[in-house]
């Protein structure tokens, strides 16, 4: 951004609630007139926001399934791994986090689904029935085989660093079409994946920006958005928090610094404003059984139809998690897990996709699904205190998986890159999670090198310095 803007940052700080916030909106705008001109984000910092350049998608629905679902169970097919089970690959075993053994075949069976031809695993028989709006890409690839930094690094953009997640730059940069609502919501039931609120924090963006959480375990609506009900008329409401505002700005004016005390004010708003929208949208019981019975009976279903309600009224960005901690990580009985925890959301998934596309929804909602990484062609060998001396299990593998996306201008029906014949290593066609984060901006309508914020001295964005734009994906 222009450094040369003619105000200081302690005086806009002063001026603007929302911090640094007018300072961004001319960088995305990239009209030298927003310097000087007030900022709608000081007043109505969610308030909608026009990106660089005309976007497919207008909203996102990320499907995280935490710990690390393989790419080799799911739709990444490799006939060579089952023929050469039990076998030593002819190649070195790359370094994971643990120690692998032979060659792991896949329990599983694949088959091919839609005109496009995608294989894809029994597992998920109905995302399957959607194989034509997938665009599978086949060739990611991460950093380390950890889950903290990987967590963090397709969350935040960085994998050690305090960074804002991508939700919260996709709200900085875009706002919400709704303002009784927040703008990104994050849903995950009986509690906090690894790295807990860290991935989906604002970081130093204002405060405002940062995910709200949902315990999507909870099934009564008292309990799963809490302390949302007004206990007095909204009129004395209205001036109990007027007389509260006073009192925390006056607190706030020496401690400019702090963002804890601009997201405290900022949530006191937004929980006043959410009575009126709140209920509406996290109560299923409001649908037609028809489309109850679309999703599946049970927790996810329940959570992504939440997320259907959630977007259409106007919620930016939407992060489904399968569960608390890591389910997916399955360093032993990969058989009996991976099946599962695909049927628990197998029904969910797909009952949302085709929810999406019946409503015309589809084109301009961008769902991701993945995990952190994959998981190893190599069976896990037992460690003292690990997988209890089973070898039926797969460690964690960050050289190559799968994640797919459907809807908001990717290309459906296709797959893009390959690992290599064991499944091991991404070798044609490589995806970093920087090159995933740069295409998911653009879809969106932004140069990811443009949505910067100045902070500390210098402009930071999702990506950090890297990530490419994968035009192939792009319809």
């Amino acid at each position: 951004m222009d450094s040369s803007f003619p105000i200081d940052r302690r005086r806009l700080l002063q001026r603007s609630a929302m911090g640094m916030g007018s300072l961004a909106l001319s960088a995305m705008l990239g009209q030298e007139a927003a310097a000087n001109a007030p900022s709608d984000r000081s007043i109505a910092p969610l308030a909608p926001r026009g990106p660089h350049f005309q976007p497919k998608a207008k909203r996102v629905i990320h499907l995280f399934m935490n710990g690390g679902p393989s790419h080799l169970d799911t739709f990444d097919p490799k006939p060579l791994l089952n023929k050469n089970h039990g076998k030593v690959l002819p190649r070195p075993n790359l370094p994971t986090e643990r120690k692998t053994g032979a060659a792991f075949g896949s329990p599983f069976k694949f088959s091919k689904h839609g005109q496009s031809g995608i294989e894809i695993s029994e597992l998920f028989p109905y995302v399957a029935r959607m194989a034509d709006h997938l665009c599978v890409v086949r060739s990611m690839h991460a950093d380390v085989p950890n889950h903290e930094p990987s967590l963090l690094l397709l969350n935040c953009g960085d994998s050690r660093q305090v960074r804002p997640s991508m939700g919260s730059w996709v709200t900085y940069g875009l706002g919400s079409e709704n303002q009784n609502l927040p703008g990104f919501i994050s849903m995950c039931p009986g509690g906090y994946p690894i790295q807990e609120t860290q991935n989906w924090q604002s970081a130093f963006l204002p405060g405002v920006y940062q995910g709200t959480y949902v315990d999507t375990n909870n099934t009564t609506l008292e309990k799963l958005i809490e302390n949302v009900r007004a206990a007095s008329p909204s009129q004395r409401q209205r001036k109990q928090l007027d007389l509260l505002a006073a009192f925390n700005r006056s607190h706030q004016q020496p401690r400019q610094a702090d963002p804890r005390l601009e997201s405290r004010i900022q949530s006191f708003e937004l929980a006043y404003r959410m009575q009126s929208d709140a209920e509406d949208a996290f109560d299923i019981n409001r649908e037609p059984k028809n489309i109850r019975d679309l999703y599946g009976p049970g927790l996810q279903g329940r959570q992504m139809l939440i997320a259907r309600r959630l977007v259409e009224r106007g919620v930016r960005f939407v992060q489904v998690w399968h569960g608390a901690g890591q389910p997916w990580d399955n360093h032993d009985d990969i058989e009996v897990n991976h099946r599962r925890l695909a049927k628990e959301c197998d029904q969910a998934i797909g009952g949302l996709l085709l929810d999406l596309k019946q409503r015309g929804m589809l084109d301009d909602t961008l769902v991701l699904w993945g995990g952190e990484f994959g998981r190893t062609p190599t069976v896990e060998l037992p460690t003292a205190g690990a997988n209890a001396g089973k070898i039926n299990g797969r460690d964690h593998n960050h050289h190559g998986y799968s994640i797919w996306m459907a809807g908001g201008g990717v290309k459906g029906g296709m797959t893009y890159g390959a690992t290599d014949d064991f499944g091991f290593q991404a070798v044609d066609k490589k995806v970093h999670v920087h090159d995933l984060q740069a295409t998911m901006m653009h879809l969106l309508g932004f140069d990811h090198e443009r949505l910067t914020y100045r902070h500390a001295g210098r402009d930071y964005r999702l990506t950090d310095i890297h990530g490419h734009v994968v035009k192939d994906l792009l319809a």
